[in-house]
């Protein structure tokens, strides 16, 4: 499990619950993410993945349990935690009237980039996504796969150990989204912490490990291999086995008849 002096986790929750009135969004999640490890995090719409994630980046206060990102908590240091991550959304947060260039320098002032160092991070950002010969060209021209590295890029730009995607592959054809998978390999090879979303399930068995949220709760957690082991004797020996898919759909059915 990749470690660093500060310790083997990047995030911590234990018992954590957001409540809406009388609605309960999180119902005492608890989980532990490793440093330098890509954790996947799966479910239906309105399972509660989104509520989680503005909890774990400082923008929502918990209810209650608690949780720690970087070391930092998000009830009581939520700016600290902000710092130290990097968010990047399905819409991917970029400005269409900017240019390439322009949204770097713009998040690189909102990350406090020190202007010593932007030069640097930008070219950087703008070979990474590809974007160097079109730099000064209007982001709404940008194809789907270079708006959504430019999106990463801008994430990253401040290098926060920690980054949280929220399905930061829809929308974009099946070869932008494996040179994403490339770049998202890169980054957790050299020690970032990915904390993401996916609706692909074929994306799922490309993380380390996976936890599957219903109805706000986690109701699966391991490596795809474990979860896809588990499901095994309901498939003939003759087949290729369960598909994450198969697990996604029998994990499901399974909590549903368990509903009183």
């Amino acid at each position: 499990m990749p470690t660093t002096e500060t310790g083997p986790w990047a995030v911590e929750i234990e018992g954590l619950v957001k409540t809406f009135g009388d609605f309960t969004a999180v119902d005492h999640v608890s989980l532990a993410v490793a440093r330098g490890e890509i954790f996947g995090f799966l479910g239906p719409n309105g399972a509660g993945k989104s509520t989680t994630i503005r909890i774990l980046c400082g923008l929502l206060r918990p209810s209650g349990g608690r949780a720690r990102v970087g070391g930092f908590d998000v009830s009581s240091q939520p700016e600290l935690v902000r710092q130290n991550i990097g968010y990047m959304s399905q819409k991917f947060s970029l400005y269409d009237d900017l240019t390439a260039e322009e949204n770097i320098d713009f998040f690189g002032g909102v990350y406090g980039v020190p202007p010593e160092t932007l030069g640097q991070r930008k070219e950087y950002v703008l070979a990474m996504a590809g974007l160097r010969e079109r730099r000064t060209t209007m982001t709404r021209l940008l194809p789907g796969g270079w708006k959504q590295r430019l999106a990463l890029g801008c994430a990253i730009l401040h290098q926060p150990p920690i980054l949280f995607l929220d399905e930061p592959t829809s929308g974009v054809d099946p070869i932008a989204r494996r040179e994403f998978w490339d770049l998202i390999y890169q980054l957790s090879a050299a020690g970032h912490t990915i904390f993401l979303t996916t609706h692909y399930m074929d994306e799922a068995e490309y993380c380390h490990r996976l936890a599957l949220m219903y109805r706000g709760r986690i109701i699966a957690l391991g490596a795809p291999a474990a979860l896809k082991a588990e499901l095994e004797p309901r498939h003939p020996r003759e087949s290729s086995g369960p598909s994450m898919e198969d697990v996604f759909v029998a994990l499901i059915e399974r909590e549903e008849r368990l509903l009183p």
